[in-house]
């Protein structure tokens, strides 16, 4: 990209401008990369290119919160890299995207942040971000989070509860790495399903020779996202932590977000477009192909209602961010499961699509106006990962990333025209009122009317700042005022010894040899094994008359028969 072109002066005329709270009417000034004004009449140098805007809307750019490019993943390579992922995004109106790093289970986060980095750094089309994932715990761990966000513009770590054995947390680990997240002012990502469960389901499915992709709906269903949902909220509330939580996909899930949003607790919660526009009738399709392209973690949904459910729950703010969760496998790499579902790798395309497809499920169906239109694609992700109003706003000041919208346009999704990789669109044939015509990035004009003018590497990195008021400025309130009628639970208030005088009296003695019970374990103790083979033998006891006895000199009374005992007589044999 030429200087010239990153410096170029361009005037947005005769638009709606929308934010995610007013839409007016308004023209835009863009010069170096930055919006310079926003009103009527505006007093502008020469030489501007003018983008006529006429009968149509002024959107901030999309920033598309979950993207998995360039990423291997259940023996699989996702099909698209930096430079076709990001280059579909902005075809579809996204202006910025943010990156998955999953380090494997004992492998250096900073290591794996670091060759993320030196792959995307060359071929980003538009502004990115990295979540980095917490894929096992411990002293190392806890430091390299700390330099990632001290030194290296990472301010948010996505964790598991599912995937045993590869990425998923216990409990207690969960809570320490919220602890540290809520200490070094991080957001914490959680992807809530019972992961013990989850195995356990799979296998049973297995073994009843349910192998096709009907199994990833059968063996996960949408109680083990909402018992995981409701647990990692609890968790999060205990360590003081904000949670945000990704892929809901259920209206149960759904329910419990709404709750602990109604008692106070600080949750946010982020679903797809897959989840809130498809259903898990899918899996049952005939064609095995078709099936397993729609094979995603937490799985679409049974309930033909749950789309429509999950898109109200954006409209009304329970849910604040739609991503794409874009990670494009082809036929071929699916069916790498074809003989056992388990086997076929997770993850669904859609980086291109998500701004559509929401725009005609959500504004066309009547959940959401344009103003919450931009706070679900862009405003409300600015404001969680804090880049608002830097970005996902269009205020004099702001990055020039905005989007000319034509709401009357229209469009039909299929896999013969799309940008992005792979050989299957989930969305195929839908026709789509509401479409992207312009979309600058950082001042420079990278797509217009179906014509890309981006360069490869044009992109950059944007470092995140942490502890963003969004999801923490309520938190440090809450701890500045622990009395506070703000307070949903007892767990919120400050722990406070009780004072009293010392006991003084005899204290028991504990029997050498024995366990002391008052010790705090870190693990529970697996049971010893007995000489029956660790089975419970129920003819054992560890109870015993031998030797001297309490009562000993108390004298023996000779035996009675019991006529009638309490409760009358029994027939039984005993």
């Amino acid at each position: 990209m030429s200087s010239s072109s990153a410096n170029a002066r361009i005037l947005i005329k005769g638009g709606k401008v929308v934010n995610d709270d007013c839409t007016q009417e308004a023209d835009v000034y863009i010069e170096n990369g930055i919006i310079q004004q926003v009103g009527k009449e505006l007093m502008i140098p020469g030489g501007a290119k003018v983008i006529d805007a006429s009968g149509k809307l002024v959107l901030p750019g999309g920033i598309d919160t979950s993207v998995h490019l360039e990423e291997s993943f259940m023996n699989a390579t996702t099909m698209d890299d930096f430079y076709s992922g990001t280059k579909a995004a902005l075809a579809g109106g996204t202006t910025m995207v943010i990156g998955h790093v999953l380090p494997e289970k004992n492998e250096s986060l900073m290591e794996a942040y670091e060759k993320c980095r030196s792959s995307a750094d060359s071929k980003t089309c538009c502004d990115y971000a990295l979540h980095v994932g917490v894929t096992w715990w411990g002293p190392k761990v806890r430091a390299e989070m700390e330099k990632l966000v001290r030194e290296k513009g990472v301010n948010s770590f996505q964790m598991f509860m599912a995937y045993k054995d590869m990425y998923m947390l216990r409990d207690s680990e969960l809570f320490q790495v919220l602890q540290h997240c809520k200490d070094i002012g991080a957001v914490a990502r959680v992807h809530a399903e019972n992961g013990e469960l989850v195995a356990e389901g799979a296998k049973e499915a297995l073994d009843l020779g349910i192998c096709g992709p009907e199994g990833i709906e059968i063996s996960r269903p949408e109680e083990l996202e909402a018992e995981a949902t409701h647990r990692a909220i609890t968790i999060a509330n205990r360590a003081h932590c904000p949670v945000y939580l990704v892929n809901v996909s259920s209206m149960s899930a759904g329910d419990v977000v709404a709750t602990a949003k109604m008692q106070g607790k600080v949750v946010q919660g982020e679903t797809t477009t897959a989840h809130s526009v498809l259903n898990g009738m899918q899996y049952y399709h005939q064609d095995w192909a078709h099936a397993a392209a729609h094979v995603t973690v937490p799985p679409l949904r049974l309930d033909p209602s749950t789309p429509n459910f999950l898109m109200s729950l954006l409209g009304n703010d329970t849910l604040n961010v739609v991503g794409s969760d874009h990670r494009p496998f082809t036929t071929k790499q699916k069916a790498m499961g074809k003989d056992d579902f388990t086997k076929i790798p997770h993850g669904l395309p859609g980086i291109q699509d998500r701004m559509s497809v929401i725009w005609e499920k959500g504004v066309i169906g009547g959940k959401m106006d344009e103003n919450r239109f931009v706070a679900v694609t862009s405003s409300n992700a600015a404001k969680i990962y804090n880049l608002y109003p830097r970005k996902g706003r269009i205020i004099p000041g702001a990055d020039a990333d905005v989007v000319v919208w034509d709401p009357e346009g229209s469009k039909t999704i299929s896999v013969d025209n799309q940008v992005q990789a792979g050989d299957i669109n989930l969305y195929e044939g839908l026709r789509c009122h509401g479409v992207p015509l312009v979309t600058i990035s950082r001042g420079r004009l990278v797509y217009e009317n179906g014509m890309f003018t981006c360069a490869e590497g044009s992109g950059k990195f944007c470092p995140l700042r942490t502890f963003p008021d969004y999801l923490y400025k309520k938190m440090v309130q809450r701890e500045k005022v622990p009395d506070s009628t703000l307070m949903t639970d007892k767990s919120c208030q400050m722990m406070k010894a009780v004072e009293r005088e010392p006991y003084n009296g005899d204290v028991a003695v504990v029997n050498s040899g024995k366990r002391d019970f008052g010790a705090s374990d870190l693990d529970t103790p697996s049971r010893p094994t007995t000489r029956h083979g660790g089975m419970r033998d129920l003819q054992e006891s560890s109870f015993s008359l031998s030797g001297a006895q309490i009562d000993d000199n108390i004298p023996k009374r000779s035996s009675a028969r019991i006529l009638a005992p309490p409760g009358g007589r029994s027939s039984g044999i005993w």
